[in-house]
C-alpha cells in the first residue's frame, strides 16, 4: 500500500511511477478524487456535529427558560438526518480510497532499469562453466522416472496435473536439499529458522499484497476464509503483523522452509512436463524486516545470500535485474537468479529476490521505533528464495547427468545424501 500523503503531495510522481511499470495512471486520479471527497464529507460532518452539539445546548437552555424551542428541535432534527447521511456517504469513500490503495500497485525504484516485457531484463553477471557432455543431455523429467526416483504419472492419478511423487533417493534428495539449505542461511548468514503453517488467513495474504488481486491464483479453502500459502513469504512477513518492533531488533531475518501451492492460472500449456511449475512444491523462503535507509544494501545481500547456495552446490547460473515492465504489483525493485538446464539449454528462474520498500509493511501494520519515545516508522521487507527445491532438483539431475545414465550427487550434499551417486535400482 502507497502511502496517501505522499500521492497527495507529488501525485505526478505516482502517477510516472505506475506509467513506468506499465500500470495505468489514471489510478491516482481515481484514489485522489475520492479522497477528497472522503475529506470534505468528514470536514463536513463535523462541522455539522459541532452546530448540532451548540444547538442543543442552546435548546436545553431555551427549555430551562420554558421558552419554545420546537423550530429549533425540528431545525436539528434535518441537521441530524443530513449528518446520517453524510456519515454514510464517508464511510462508502473511505471504503473506496482503502480499495484503492490496496488496488494501486507499488512505483518502481528510479533504479530499477526501464523496459516494456521480460525480454528487457538486463544480464549483470554469470557463474559457473557450463557442463560439457558427451552424449546428448537428457531432461529432468526423463532422467527422474529412468532411475524411478519421481512418478509423475501416479502423482497423476492421486491427485491430478502438475503434482510430483518423489521416491527413493528423489524423496531423500528433496529432503536433503531443504536441510542443506536451512543449515546453510542459519549458520552461515545469520538467518532465524522457521517453520510455519501452511494456511493463512485473509488479513495475512492482504497484508503481503496477495489478496485481494491474485486470489486466483491461490488454493482457497472451501467455506472458509484460508487459503493454502504460495510461498513462506505470507506467514514470515506476518509474523510481527500489527506490532511495534525495538529499531535494536532489526534486521530481523527469518529462513522459512514449507510447501507452496499455486493454482498456476494463466499458465496453460507451460511447462506442463517435470519439475518447473507444479500445482505444489517445496521453498526455502528468505524474508527480512529492516530499516527504510540499509534496504537496498540489504536486497543485494539477499541476492548473494541465495547464490550462495547455488555455489554451493556448483550449480551455473546468472543474475538478471527485472524492468520496470517485468516487475509484479508489489516490487519496487528485483533481481532473478536463473540456473543452467542443459537439456532446453536455457537459464531458468529458480530465486527472485525484492525490496517492496514499506508496501507490504503499511498493509500489514508492521512499525518499528528507533528510540522509546521516537514515532513509530514502517519498515521495509525484502523476500526472495532460498531456493525453490523442486527446480533445484531438476538443475542439479540435468547438470550431473552421467553418460551411463546416473547422476552425480554435488559434493556439498553428499554428506546430506550419504552417497556421491544416484544410480539406477539393480
Amino acid at each position: 500500500m502507497l502511502d496517501i500523503r505522499a500521492i497527495r503531495n507529488d501525485p505526478d510522481k505516482f502517477r510516472t511511477g505506475l506509467a513506468r511499470k506499465k500500470a495505468n495512471p489514471a489510478l491516482i486520479d481515481a484514489l485522489l478524487e475520492a479522497d477528497e471527497q472522503w475529506r470534505g464529507g468528514l470536514a463536513e460532518v463535523e462541522r455539522l456535529k459541532s452546530v448540532r452539539n451548540r444547538a442543543s445546548e442552546a435548546i436545553a437552555a431555551k427549555k430551562k427558560q420554558g421558552q419554545d424551542a420546537s423550530a429549533d428541535i425540528a431545525e436539528m432534527k434535518e441537521v441530524s438526518e443530513r449528518i446520517k447521511a453524510l456519515d454514510e456517504e464517508v464511510r462508502t469513500n473511505d471504503a473506496k480510497v482503502r480499495d484503492l490503495l490496496l488496488e494501486i500497485p507499488n512505483i518502481p525504484h528510479a533504479s530499477a532499469p526501464d523496459g516494456e516485457s521480460e525480454d528487457d531484463n538486463v544480464p549483470l553477471r554469470y557463474w559457473g562453466d557450463k557442463p560439457e557432455f558427451g552424449f546428448e543431455p537428457k531432461p529432468h523429467w526423463d532422467i527422474a522416472t529412468d532411475l524411478d526416483i519421481v512418478d509423475f504419472e501416479r502423482a497423476a492419478k492421486i491427485t491430478g496435473s502438475r503434482f510430483v511423487l518423489y521416491k527413493g533417493l528423489g524423496a531423500k534428495l528433496e529432503r536433503a536439499l531443504s536441510a542443506f539449505m536451512l543449515d546453510y542461511q542459519t549458520e552461515k548468514n545469520g538467518y532465524l529458522e522457521m517453520f510455519p503453517a501452511f494456511i493463512a488467513n485473509e488479513a495475512s495474504l492482504t497484508g503481503t499484497g496477495n489478496l485481494p488481486k491474485f486470489g486466483d491464483e491461490m488454493f482457497k479453502l472451501e467455506g472458509l476464509p484460508y487459503y493454502l500459502i504460495p510461498t513462506a513469504e505470507i506467514p514470515l512477513t506476518n509474523y510481527y503483523r500489527d506490532e511495534i518492533l525495538d529499531g535494536a531488533q532489526l534486521p530481523v531475518k527469518f529462513a522459512g522452509y514449507s510447501s507452496s501451492f499455486r493454482s498456476e492460472a494463466g499458465a496453460a500449456g507451460k511447462d506442463t512436463r517435470g519439475l518447473i511449475r507444479v500445482h505444489q512444491f517445496q521453498k526455502v523462503e528468505l524474508v527480512k524486516l529492516v530499516s527504510p535507509e540499509t534496504s537496498y544494501d540489504e536486497l543485494e545481500s539477499l541476492v548473494e545470500d541465495a547464490a550462495d547456495i547455488l555455489e554451493a552446490l556448483e550449480l551455473p547460473y546468472r543474475v538478471i535485474e527485472i524492468c520496470t515492465g517485468d516487475l509484479g504489483s508489489k516490487e519496487t525493485k528485483k533481481y532473478d537468479l536463473e540456473v543452467w538446464l542443459p537439456a532446453s539449454g536455457m537459464y531458468r528462474e529458480i530465486s527472485s529476490c525484492s525490496n517492496f520498500e514499506d508496501y507490504q509493511a503499511r498493509r500489514s501494520g508492521l512499525r518499528f521505533r528507533r528510540e522509546e519515545t521516537s514515532k513509530p516508522e514502517f519498515v521495509h521487507t525484502l523476500n526472495g528464495s532460498g531456493l525453490a527445491v523442486g527446480r533445484t532438483v531438476a538443475a542439479i539431475l540435468e547438470n550431473g547427468q552421467q553418460a551411463d545414465g546416473s547422476v552425480k550427487i554435488p559434493s556439498a550434499l553428499v554428506p546430506y545424501m550419504g552417497t556421491d551417486i544416484i544410480a539406477k535400482r539393480s
